[in-house]
Formats: structure tokens, sequence, C-alpha cells
């Protein structure tokens, strides 16, 4: 019975990674194949949405980095950032997007950070904002400290010289933080 559960746990850690992986997949390009059909009044094959997506995407980016359309899209973004509350939905949502691609990443250099001295219990972060003197915080960064299992996080502002950069691969970094510190680093 004993050897009877341990295999089967075992097939749990293959199965359920594997399974809720296809799962979100499948409900994801699911849902955005059901997006399109309502839009265009069209039937579509199952991934013929997503790929429309993915086009449609590619091409705004490249109509965006091009010298003749980033005149328009810089007028329309000037638009929205004088509508109070679109501009705050919008704002935080390019900062974060921002923050994970482009040019201006934001979680590239990951930190320790000595949490209490006392037992010198440290936590693992982001540094987001190196220089806080518009602030009046002189001697400060900010740090994004990612929650375990879970998406979400805090800012914390903490002294500089509690702070140690960790030279690893940041993708890595904050895997292992969102696992619990469960996942492998890979090199």
């Amino acid at each position: 019975m004993r050897r009877f559960l341990r295999y089967f746990l075992q097939g749990l850690l293959f199965v359920i990674p594997i399974g809720f992986t296809i799962y979100v997949i499948y409900a994801s390009v699911s849902w955005i194949d059901s997006i399109i059909p309502r839009l265009f009044r069209v039937e579509l094959y199952p991934g013929v949405g997503l790929a429309i997506v993915i086009t449609t995407i590619t091409i705004v980016g490249y109509l965006g980095s091009t010298l003749i359309a980033k005149p328009v899209f810089t007028f329309f973004e000037n638009l929205i950032y004088r509508i109070p509350l679109v501009n705050l939905i919008y704002s935080s949502v390019k900062d974060l997007i921002g923050a994970f691609v482009g040019d201006k990443k934001k979680f590239s250099q990951p930190v320790l950070v000595v949490w209490n001295k006392e037992i010198n219990l440290q936590r693992i972060g982001f540094i987001t904002q190196k220089d806080l003197k518009y602030m009046e915080l002189n001697d400060k960064m900010a740090v994004y400290f990612p929650d375990s299992y879970n998406i979400s996080g805090n800012l914390f502002i903490v002294p500089k010289d509690q702070v140690i950069i960790l030279h690893a691969n940041s993708a890595e970094v904050m895997k292992f933080v969102v696992s619990g510190g469960v996942s492998d680093f890979h090199h």
C-alpha cells in the first residue's frame, strides 16, 4: 500500500503541473478564439484567433516604432493621459508591462535585503528605483518583493546599505521567489 501511495504521489507531481499548464494554455487560446468571432462575426478554427491577435499586436508594435506612425501614437497617448481615470489605468498597465518587456525593464536587478539584522533574516527582491532623491530619500531605494505562489507583491523603501546585489538571472530569481524557493536555478 505504501508503494502504491508513493507512486500515486509521484504521479501527481508529474501530472498536475503538466495538466494545469495545458489547461491554462487551452483556456487562454479558447478565450481569445471566442473574442474574434464575436467582433467580426466569423467562424474560426481553434488557434486562429490567437494567431490573429499575435499578428495584430506585432503590426501595431512595428507601426509604433516607425517614424511615420510614432507621432500618431504619441498624440493618442497624450489624449489618454488627459482623461483622469483612464490615465490612471492606462499608465499603471503600461508601466507594469514595461517593467517586464521593452527598453525600461524594472525587474532586471535581483537583490537580497537584510530584513532583520538581529537574526540575519534576508528577503529576495528586485530594485525598481535606485534613486529616490525626488522624494528626498537620498540614502534609500525602492525594492519590489514578489509574493510566493501569487502574482502580487509589496514595494518597500529600504536603506541602500541593507541591499546586496545578486549576480543571477532575474527571470530565474523571480521564478525561485514565486515558487516559494522550491524551483532550482538553471544556468
